[in-house]
């Protein structure tokens, strides 16, 4: 097994297509056809991280947060980032990141809250839009089967529950920025409409370059027309922070304690009581103030998040209770998550949990 096809199973969880524009996810460090040794699971990649790698003979690391997160112009070791690469690099040691792909996943880190919560009634906080594509192609009608097939067993024409795939017998038209198209492929003294049939089938965006490979290796003709465009609807599987209930409604304070025992922390930071029962709850793991008018609208109880400025309280009105629970504690049981998740694709080698505590924050 190479680092690929660790690579493989963590996008089918979290593909990096839907991370957000901002982040540096994906392999940061390393060759993706090297041989696995070990794979160590980490929120941080710091060098104690590297040599607990080392110890433990694994040559893949897979961070939540990304070690290289603006670009790198020196190796020089003058920070912790320059020496934590320069040791990842001498030790052939492979880094891999995550991040926001995670955090926008359906089962990925506000998922993971939520379950640790044991919330009900789950869905994502902020749909992420335009994640579905639909591509429009023309095709001989005794190939439209067989192109058909090789499509679908990409994964196009199923987004959620729903699956599409249309056909239609239709002639050449304005198609592709192109008046007319000539394939190289027809039969004598037939128009297009008896010969050609359209194909209409939509997919997740994460999916294109597999489509379109599949489209060009599946098609006959030397030069392929086809249209893509870009679906506006909102993902309701992808996006941005969750929103659950509790089981039983509980008063601020029982919450409070709940919260601080169900997620390890030591200290929450929140906004004053509203003195009245909490039920519903948001969760955004990470920083999530630009989420407070989002969770606020949901209708949420409680905002649970980390982060959060001075003034970022002020923002709850009295509609909302925030906590803020920190960086770290909202994030510390991602780790755990992937390392069980691994561990069910792969079984011919360690998926180790690191045992390093990377939280810089600490309290008195």
């Amino acid at each position: 097994m190479i680092v690929q096809d660790v690579i493989n199973h963590l996008e089918e969880l979290a593909p990096l297509a839907y991370a957000e524009d901002f982040d540096n996810v994906g392999l940061l460090v390393g060759n993706k056809n090297e041989k696995i040794t070990g794979v160590l699971i980490t929120l941080d990649t710091l060098e104690a991280v590297i040599d607990e790698a080392i110890k433990e003979n694994c040559n893949l690391i897979v961070s939540f947060h990304p070690i290289i997160f603006k670009g790198l112009k020196k190796l020089t070791g003058k920070n912790y980032v320059e020496r934590v690469v320069m040791k990842a690099i001498k030790h052939d040691i492979a880094i891999y990141s995550m991040h926001t792909a995670l955090d926008n996943a359906l089962q990925g880190v506000n998922d993971i809250i939520c379950n640790q919560l044991e919330l009900t009634n789950k869905h994502i906080l902020i749909p992420q839009s335009e994640t579905i594509k639909k591509l429009t192609t023309y095709v001989p009608k005794d190939e439209a089967e067989k192109l058909r097939t090789a499509i679908f067993n990409v994964g196009a024409g199923s987004i959620g529950n729903y699956n599409d795939c249309s056909f239609n017998v239709e002639g050449y038209g304005t198609f592709n920025g192109n008046e007319s198209s000539n394939p190289t492929k027809g039969e004598k003294g037939k128009t297009h409409t008896e010969i050609e049939t359209k194909i209409t089938i939509t997919y997740a965006k994460h999916l294109e370059s597999k489509v379109i490979k599949t489209l060009f290796d599946s098609h006959s003709y030397e030069e392929v027309a086809y249209e893509i465009t870009t679906i506006e609807n909102k993902n309701q599987s992808i996006g941005m922070g969750m929103i659950g209930e509790l089981k039983e409604p509980m008063d601020e304070s029982s919450f409070l304690n709940y919260l601080k025992t169900k997620m390890n922390t030591a200290c929450i930071r929140h906004s004053s009581f509203l003195n009245k029962p909490i039920k519903r709850i948001a969760v955004l793991g990470g920083s999530g103030s630009f989420a407070i008018e989002s969770a606020k609208a949901s209708g949420a109880d409680v905002f649970i998040t980390s982060d959060l400025k001075y003034h970022d309280f002020f923002t709850a009105e009295n509609r909302i209770l925030l906590a803020d629970i920190g960086h770290y504690e909202s994030e510390q049981f991602t780790k755990n998550f992937l390392v069980v998740y691994l561990t069910k694709k792969i079984t011919n080698f360690a998926v180790v949990l690191s045992k390093i505590t990377t939280n810089p924050v600490k309290y008195f």
